[in-house]
């Protein structure tokens, strides 16, 4: 199997475990999350929740290419 391929897969696996955990997990609603409520409408913007899967995820890929 060609390199690429097994990038895939571990990509695959990784997003599977991600989302496994997800469900345990609730990580959108933190504090610092933009909520607006008019009416029917809802507008949800995750500001902190975007910033803090931005740090892990920068950690993340910084020692698989720090191992690689």
């Amino acid at each position: 199997m060609t390199g690429i391929g097994k990038m895939l897969m571990l990509l695959g696996v990784v997003v599977f475990i991600i989302g496994l955990l997800m469900q345990f997990i609730q990580i959108g609603k933190l504090p610092g999350d933009i909520v607006f409520k008019k009416g029917n409408t809802t507008f949800y913007f995750p500001i902190v929740t975007s910033i803090i899967l931005s740090v892990v995820l920068s950690l993340f890929f910084y020692f698989i290419g720090k191992f690689r």
